[in-house]
C-alpha cells in the first residue's frame, strides 16, 4: 500500500499567472517545490479579489495555510499617471479583502510584495528597509502589522523595463524605440531569481519587517545599457532610437540588499545578460502566442 505523506502547507498565490506568479510555478515545478506543499496559482478568472464576497469563497474554497500576494493593477509611469484613482481604488479593496480573509481563515503566514514606487523620490541613496514609504503604495505593509499571525516581505521590482514599440522590430523591420533618454539606471532582477527568493521567505523568513529582495548596487545598469543588450541578444540590426519627448521617470531607485545578504551571503543572482539573453529567447518562441 503507497504511503502519501500529508500535506504540510497549502500555498495559494494570487496574481498566479502573471510575471512573478508564473515564475514560482515554473521554479516549483523544476524541482524545487517540497513533498510536503501544494501549490494552488489563481487569476483574475477564479475570483476578482476586489470583491470581498469572492475573496472570502476563494479562501475557503482552498483552505490555504500559507499565501504569496501577488494580484494588483499594476503598470508603468504613464498608467499610473493617467489611472492613478484607479490605481488607488482597486489595490486598496484587493489588499484588505486578502489580507482579510486570510486573518479570518487562520492563514498561518502571508507574503505581500511592493515595488520601489513606495520610497520617496528626494532620498538618499543607497535605499533600505528602515526608509520613508510613499502613501497608497505601503498599505499592504501597514495593512499586515494588525494580523499578528500574518507577515509580509517586499520585492524590489523594477517597472521601468525599456519601453518597445509596439510592433516587433524583427518582423517588419522598423527602428526599435525606447522612451526616454536611456539615462535613468535601475537594478534588474530576473524573474526566476526572485521566484526562489520568494521560496525563501515562505519557508524561512519570520520577521514581520520587509526585506528587499535585490541584487546588489554593483548591478545597476542605465535603461540604455538594458535596451542594448536586448538588441544584442535579439541579433536586431535596425535602428535603435530613443523618445526623448517621453518622461524618464526618476532617475535611479538604487536599493541595497544588505539586508538579504546577511541572511543568504551565498545566494547567486543570474548575470543581467544571461537573463536577458534567456528572456529573450523565450520572447522569441512564444512571440505568436504571447498575450500583447
Amino acid at each position: 500500500m503507497e504511503v502519501t505523506e500529508p500535506v504540510a502547507r497549502r500555498i495559494l498565490v494570487t496574481g498566479g499567472t502573471g510575471l512573478v506568479g508564473k515564475a514560482i510555478e515554473k521554479v516549483v515545478a523544476d524541482g524545487e517545490g517540497r513533498p510536503d506543499e501544494e501549490w494552488i496559482f489563481v487569476s483574475s478568472r477564479d475570483a476578482d479579489l476586489t470583491s470581498a464576497t469572492e475573496t472570502k469563497a476563494l479562501f475557503e474554497q482552498h483552505k490555504p495555510t500559507h499565501v504569496i500576494h501577488l494580484a494588483a493593477m499594476v503598470g508603468g509611469l504613464f498608467k499610473n499617471i493617467r489611472y492613478n484613482l484607479d490605481f488607488w481604488r482597486r489595490n486598496i479593496h484587493i489588499n484588505d479583502n486578502v489580507l482579510h480573509s486570510a486573518y479570518e481563515t487562520g492563514v498561518q503566514k502571508v507574503v505581500s510584495c511592493l515595488s520601489t514606487c513606495i520610497f520617496p523620490d528626494k532620498t538618499t541613496y543607497p535605499i533600505d528597509e528602515t526608509m520613508g514609504l510613499l502613501r497608497a503604495a505601503r498599505l499592504p505593509l501597514h495593512c499586515c502589522h494588525p494580523h499578528q499571525r500574518l507577515w509580509t516581505t517586499r520585492q524590489l521590482q523594477h517597472r521601468g523595463w525599456p519601453r518597445l514599440a509596439r510592433a516587433h522590430p524583427q518582423e517588419n523591420g522598423s527602428a526599435l524605440t525606447v522612451w526616454g533618454t536611456g539615462k535613468p539606471r535601475r537594478q534588474f532582477i530576473y524573474s526566476l531569481d526572485l521566484a526562489r527568493l520568494f521560496l525563501w521567505v515562505l519557508r524561512e523568513y519570520d520577521e514581520v519587517e520587509p526585506i528587499i529582495l535585490s541584487v546588489g548596487e554593483e548591478d545597476e545598469v542605465s535603461i540604455r545599457e538594458a535596451a542594448e543588450a536586448i538588441v544584442e541578444a535579439m541579433d536586431f540590426r535596425g535602428e535603435l532610437l530613443f523618445d526623448t519627448t517621453k518622461a524618464d521617470g526618476q532617475f535611479k531607485k538604487t536599493a541595497s540588499n544588505a539586508k538579504l545578504r546577511r541572511y543568504l551571503p551565498s545566494f547567486q543572482f543570474t548575470p543581467f545578460r544571461q537573463a536577458v539573453k534567456e528572456t529573450c529567447a523565450w520572447f522569441s518562441t512564444n512571440y505568436a502566442n504571447a498575450r500583447k
